[in-house]
Formats: C-alpha cells, sequence, structure tokens
C-alpha cells in the first residue's frame, strides 16, 4: 500500500510539472522574440544626396540670354552677326529700289501714254512735234528724231533709205529708253538669287559653333544647345525674308517694264507710219505740179 501511495504521489507531481511547463511556453517564446522594428521611411520622403541635387541643378533650363531676335543677334557669333547685317541692308535695298522704281515708272507710263495720244491725234510729224515741243516723254524724243532724220535727208530721193534711217534711230532710242527703266533692277535679281544662300551660310556657321561649345561643355541638354541653334536659324529666315520680296518685286518690275515697251513701240510705229506719209505727200506733190 505505501508504494502505491508513492507511485499516486509521483504521478501527480509528474502531471503538475507538464501543465506548468505547457502554460509558461508560450510566454517564454514571446519574451525571447526579437522586438518590431518601425516601418522604414520611404526613399521618396528622404532628403537626396548632394550629388543628385547636383546633378538636377545642371539639368536646370536655366537660358544664357533671351530668345527674342534682338537678343539672338546680340549673343550671335561675330560672322553670323555679319551675314544678319548684310542681309538687312539688302532688304533695305530692296524696298527702297522698289519705291524710287514705282514712282519712276508710273510717271513714265502716265508721260507716255499722253504723249502717244497726242501723237495720234496729229495729222504730220511737223504737227505732233509743235504739240510735243515741251514734252519730255520717249515718244517726244522719237518724233524729234524722226524730224531731224528727214530735215537732214531733204536732198535725197531714196524714201526707203529714209525710212531705214529713222527705223534704226527708232530701234536705238527704244533700247535706250529699255536700259534706262530696268536700271537698278538687277540688283533685285542678284538679292533675290544669293539671299537664301548667304542665310544658309550664316546658318552654318552658327550650328558650328553651336556643336563645338556641346563638345565643350560636354553635356546634350536642350537648353544649352537650343540659343546657339536658334541664332543660327535666325540667319536663315533674314535670308528668306530679304529674297522673297527682291524676287517678287523684280517679277513686277519686269511685267510692268514690258508694258512700257510695248506702249513704246506703239508710239513708235505710229511716227513711222506718219513718216511714211510725210514722204508720200512729198513726192505727190511735185508730180501734181508737173502734171498741171
Amino acid at each position: 500500500m505505501p508504494r502505491s501511495r508513492d507511485r499516486a504521489g509521483r504521478s501527480r507531481i509528474a502531471a503538475l510539472l507538464l501543465a506548468a511547463t505547457l502554460c509558461l511556453t508560450p510566454t517564454l517564446m514571446m519574451a525571447q522574440a526579437p522586438a518590431p522594428q518601425p516601418p522604414a521611411v520611404s526613399d521618396s520622403a528622404s532628403p537626396p544626396p548632394a550629388t543628385e541635387l547636383a546633378t538636377a541643378s545642371e539639368l536646370a533650363p536655366v537660358l544664357p540670354h533671351d530668345l527674342t531676335p534682338i537678343g539672338m543677334f546680340m549673343a550671335a557669333d561675330s560672322i553670323v552677326k555679319m551675314v544678319m547685317i548684310g542681309l538687312a541692308l539688302a532688304s533695305v535695298l530692296t524696298w527702297s529700289v522698289w519705291l524710287t522704281k514705282t514712282i519712276e515708272l508710273a510717271t513714265a507710263r502716265r508721260r507716255l501714254g499722253r504723249d502717244l495720244g497726242i501723237v495720234e491725234a496729229s495729222q504730220t510729224l511737223r504737227e505732233a512735234c509743235a504739240k510735243l515741243q515741251d514734252a519730255d516723254s520717249d515718244i517726244a524724243v522719237l518724233a524729234r528724231a524722226a524730224a531731224g532724220e528727214l530735215q537732214r535727208s531733204q536732198d535725197t530721193a531714196n524714201h526707203d533709205g529714209i525710212k531705214e534711217r529713222v527705223g534704226s534711230l527708232f530701234s536705238r532710242i527704244e533700247a535706250g529708253a529699255a536700259r534706262r527703266m530696268t536700271r537698278g533692277t538687277g540688283i533685285l535679281a542678284t538679292i533675290g538669287s544669293i539671299g537664301p544662300f548667304v542665310g544658309l551660310f550664316g546658318t552654318v556657321w552658327g550650328i558650328m559653333n553651336a556643336f563645338i561649345g556641346i563638345s565643350k561643355s560636354q553635356t546634350t541638354n536642350l537648353a544649352v544647345v537650343a540659343p546657339g541653334i536658334a541664332e543660327a536659324l535666325l540667319a536663315t529666315a533674314l535670308g528668306l525674308v530679304a529674297a522673297i520680296p527682291a524676287v517678287v518685286i523684280y517679277n513686277m518690275f519686269a511685267r510692268s517694264i514690258m508694258g512700257y515697251r510695248g506702249l513704246l513701240n506703239d508710239g513708235s510705229a505710229e511716227l513711222m507710219r506718219m513718216v511714211s506719209r510725210d514722204l508720200d505727200r512729198v513726192s505727190y506733190m511735185p508730180r501734181r505740179h508737173a502734171a498741171e
């Protein structure tokens, strides 16, 4: 009996120890677990390193000057400036020639039309010369030249030779009038043909300098490259501004001068008919008197 009691007591003690162990195990595990770490702060909230700040400041679009036409001209290379100044002077010359020749052609055309009407209303060359005595148009010059040739050929019976000489005088006077009317328009053709190429030369030179600046600065940032390229393209724009009006004005003057020469040819043809009639009257009068 005593042994059985000792065994029962031992079994109770073992059961109590096992229960105590099971109860204390979670507490010991929680005590040995590492403490929880605070949540990590995202990289976006952390301040950027100093190198990143330096890179961002280099990439900032800081322009060296304003991109207005005046600002780009002032900041351009000396060669590009010379090209721009030359093109600006060419544009001023174009508009000066336009103003001068427009006034000259309008005045000459008005005088020519007035004197052509006088010649068509006259019956003889002497009458036409009397009415055009104070006129200074090309028709008046033709009439006086024809009268002078008739006066010098009074003792000549060959009327065909007189007409040939008068026609030669007319052709020379008309050629001189055409040269006078076209004077100053050649510069328009020159500006219209070489203006774009001069502007292109300034553009090529400016872009070359821009690429040299890129290689020196060792950056391809558009804010650094754009001003030099814009300055170069301004030269091309000025070349077109100078060339396009020059071509248009030259074509306009060519048509106006052609119309003026047409009127002058009409006047010379009318004077030639008048000379022919006067010669026929002179040859008819002696024969009539001889018949009487």
